[in-house]
């Protein structure tokens, strides 16, 4: 990767000095010391036209024929200004902010149009792509901690789960017959499977995490949430920057970025992103460490402005993930219901086997089948912004894919039990969005809009027993199971598929009844089509005739074959009130019914007593989500933010994944549990203390459980109960930790480093949750201890040069799961996925 790292980085350079033919509106904002200020922003008053300063404080932005008109200028802790403009200046206009050391005005686009975060009536918490590089928040993953109400669980990339408020996706293994409740949209791009969302983060501008159902604003209707994330956009002014980091674990991350403009109205951005990192945990069976890091992501933009009315992106991305990782680690054996001799601790012992440790954080394993995570996902996306009348049409059409190519040790030993688990998986995806925001009358703004998706999923996998398959899946006492051979290489070819379509209509308006009471009423029809069809057949291990070793064999593998059809339409919509007490006070109150589409099971079904499988669990009824949310957001005082939310959310037919004890269905499968209530409470607050110090946090407290759950699967500890289901109504739901909060701040002062103005500063920051249960039923194994990291970071930024900083995460070293998880075939063991241990290291960026 080093070499193509420095292949890029060569490409980079010589695009840097891309000279700029733009004739727009061209300025320089600088602070009253005449130091050049970096991602203020400018937006020409009354649109939603906007620019971003670049390294250099340089911004252009069109006047969209709207002469005269007034440009405001925002940046943190800076007063806002006013500019007025009546001509096309002949030298770029130089503006000075006065520093007042006021909280930043966040702006947020959420609704579809550019309005400060504190106005807007939906709990929205706002990264900004300089606060992500800062924080080392590179990736999704690490969002969590910046936003504690959100919860990231992945055992691999493709078992990722995004929850907000912890609804979203079922915990457990991913079954891609289900869409995801938190809608990931980047520049406007909706990306369809969670495992896309695990890409490295490449030249962010911000990242926006909106909170409870979305489906009037956004294209793909969302049922507990959304992550807008836009990039930098292609400038007609020249810039580049360069980052590179080093850290343990021979961590190594380049990041290169240049813009300029390549005519007179077309301009270009060039983005690089490389990481690797050793493994974390040590293969005592091959002598190397596993778990690595090794992604590569690149991304392109062209900007062309053929109108002063018109500005057209076309945009390409791809990323390449080559981990040998993954591998979770024996976290401890649970006793089952099973007869004796099927405990974990009595088959290892009949095997001469003993595990290389009994305390997962030795970090230790002696898996024998390779770990694999391979991905590759990209796709080319066209985006046209035309102003029409008082507000914008927009046309986004994307084309993405998404290719997994996996290897997993499910026994999570270093015995021979399940020889191979590879799952590959294609998906595609076409989008088109088509939707017009502004303003109707002096009264009265919206938005409308039109989206399609289609999008096919096809999976080949292959799974195949070992030569200790026959002590893991012995039922009776019989010595037909000591058959030499007999499952051996006994395995199965699977062939799943899946084509989902969707369509929908929505919109959402916003009547301003008076200048400060508002209501915003919000309509969406969905129809939803999917067509699966899942097909396994076996092979290998003892060619017998024998019908009592024939019958052994069918206990662990069976042929299975199925196919389903079936859609659905819905109206669904939502209704908001809110009132502006004052200019510090800001109320609302939110009614959304919502909904997730019908889902189908492609990863095999469990079976009945003759070995049938249960075809009426084939597809699984759709949610229906009924959300309650009133909310303040206030200014007490100068320089703070104090928002506070309560929120229910109560679903009816909740899909849930249930992990099964057939070694056939490998990825357990979806059911519905009857309903299912979240409520809770989140707290946002940030303050200026001083010119030198600054404050935030975030807390929220979580009440999720089961109403009513008849159907559950079976805990762990109970597997082999003469029942097949349990009443788990009124536990937990899993991954719902009751709290969870971050905090941080900042301590800064102005200095000069190599000749460079900029800041001095030390910044700490933490995140912690409290226990969740790691099981959609209830288990007391199976249950992630509650924790607290900290991380840090020193140095000096500047808004050009160079910047380097030190940083530490999880600087207490604790030790802390993220996910448990019980093996395949429920014989006692289960595995956790372990949270990185210390990590530190250096980061230099320079800024042309």
């Amino acid at each position: 990767m080093k070499t193509s790292i420095q292949n890029i980085f060569t490409i980079l350079f010589f695009l840097t000095f891309s000279l700029s033919f733009a004739q727009n509106i061209e300025g320089v904002i600088t602070t009253n010391e005449n130091i050049p200020l970096e991602a203020a922003n400018v937006v020409i008053k009354g649109t939603t036209y906007s620019a971003v300063t670049d390294n250099s404080g340089k911004f252009v932005i069109d006047s969209r024929g709207r002469l005269p008109l007034t440009l405001l200028v925002q940046y943190v802790g800076y007063v806002t200004a006013e500019i007025e403009v009546t001509a096309i200046p002949v030298n770029p206009i130089q503006i000075s902010l006065k520093e007042e050391n006021e909280l930043i005005e966040v702006v947020v686009s959420s609704r579809r149009r550019i309005e400060k975060v504190q106005d807007v009536p939906i709990a929205v918490s706002v990264i900004t792509g300089k606060q992500a590089e800062q924080t080392g928040a590179f990736n999704v993953n690490r969002i969590k901690e910046l936003v504690p109400s959100v919860q990231l669980y992945s055992s691999n990339p493709r078992n990722t789960g995004i929850n907000i408020r912890s609804l979203g996706s079922p915990f457990g293994l991913t079954n891609d017959g289900i869409d995801p409740g938190v809608g990931f949209y980047v520049d406007g791009v909706y990306y369809a499977r969670p495992a896309a969302t695990t890409l490295d983060f490449i030249d962010v501008e911000q990242i926006e995490v909106l909170r409870g159902p979305q489906g009037s604003l956004f294209g793909k209707n969302t049922t507990s949430g959304a992550f807008n994330i836009t990039t930098r956009k292609p400038s007609f002014t020249s810039g580049a920057d360069f980052e590179v980091s080093y850290g343990n674990f021979a961590f190594l991350q380049a990041k290169a970025s240049v813009t300029g403009a390549l005519g007179k109205k077309v301009a270009g951005r060039l983005s690089f992103s490389g990481t690797q990192r050793d493994g974390l945990v040590d293969n005592v069976a091959t002598g190397r460490a596993t778990n690595t890091l090794n992604n590569q992501g690149i991304r392109g933009q062209l900007l062309w402005t053929p109108t002063e009315n018109t500005n057209i992106i076309l945009a390409g991305d791809i990323t390449t993930q080559r981990p040998d990782g993954y591998a979770q680690v024996i976290a401890g054996v649970a006793p089952t219901q099973r007869a004796a001799y099927r405990q974990f601790d009595a088959i290892i012992a009949d095997l001469n086997y003993q595990l290389p440790s009994r305390n997962a954080f030795d970090r230790k394993i002696d898996q024998d089948t390779p770990w694999r995570s391979g991905q590759d996902m990209g796709g080319v996306s066209f985006n046209v912004d035309t102003k029409i009348g008082g507000g914008t049409l927009t046309s986004t059409t994307a084309w993405r894919f998404w290719n997994w190519d996996p290897s997993n040790d499910r026994d999570f030993t270093g015995l021979q039990v399940l020889a191979k688990s590879q799952n590959p998986t294609r998906q595609t995806q076409i989008t088109q969005e088509v939707r017009y925001a502004g303003q109707l009358t002096s009264k009265l703004s919206g938005v409308a809009g039109v989206f399609f998706i289609d999008q096919t999923s096809q999976t080949d996998g292959t799974e195949e027993s070992g030569n200790a398959q026959w002590r893991f899946s012995q039922s009776s006492t019989s010595p037909l199971w000591k058959t030499p051979g007999l499952f051996e290489g006994y395995g199965i070819k699977t062939d799943a598929r899946i084509r989902a379509s969707s369509a929908a209509v929505f919109g959402q308006l916003d009547w301003a009844i008076t200048n400060r009471l508002h209501v915003l009423p919000g309509l969406r029809y969905n129809f939803d089509k999917k067509d699966a069809s899942y097909s396994r057949t076996t092979y290998g291990g003892l060619q017998t005739t024998d019908p009592a070793l024939l019958a052994l064999k069918k206990q662990v593998y069976s042929d299975q074959a199925f196919d389903s059809s079936t859609d659905n339409t819905d109206f669904s919509g939502n209704i908001t009130l809110t009132f502006k007490a004052s200019d510090k006070i800001n109320a609302y109150g939110t009614f959304a019914k919502s909904y997730k589409p019908v889902g189908v099971n492609v990863a095999g079904l469990p079976t009945n007593s003759a070995g049938q499988p249960l075809l009426e669990l084939a597809v699984i009824k759709p949610e229906k989500v009924y959300h309650y949310e009133v909310g303040v957001k206030t200014s007490p005082f100068k320089n703070s933010i104090f928002n506070l939310a309560f929120f229910k959310t109560d679903i009816k037919d909740f899909q849930t994944n249930v992990q099964a004890a057939e070694l056939g269905v490998n990825r357990g499968y979806l059911a519905n549990a009857d309903k299912v209530r979240v409520q809770g409470v989140e707290l946002d607050a940030s303050f200026v203390i001083s010119s030198h110090l600054t404050i935030n946090g975030a807390a929220t407290y979580t009440d999720g459980k089961y109403v009513k759950f008849t159907n559950a699967p079976l805990p762990l500890e109970e597997t082999g109960a003469p029942v097949s289901f349990k009443d788990v109504s009124g536990s937990a739901l899993p991954g719902a930790s009751r709290w969870a909060g971050s905090l941080g701040g900042e301590l800064s002062d102005q200095a000069k480093f190599f000749g460079n103005t900029g800041k001095v500063f030390l910044a700490v920051d933490s995140y912690a949750r409290s226990e969740f249960s790691s099981s959609p039923s209830a288990s007391k194994y199976l249950v992630v201890q509650g924790y607290a990291i900290f991380n840090a970071r020193l140095g000096f930024r500047a808004s050009q040069g160079l910047s380097v900083h030190f940083w530490g995460r999880n600087l207490l070293d604790k030790d802390y799961y993220e996910q448990l998880l019980p093996a395949g075939g429920n014989a006692g063991q289960y595995a956790g996925v372990l949270g990185d241990q210390r990590t530190y290291g250096v980061t230099l960026k320079y800024s042309l």
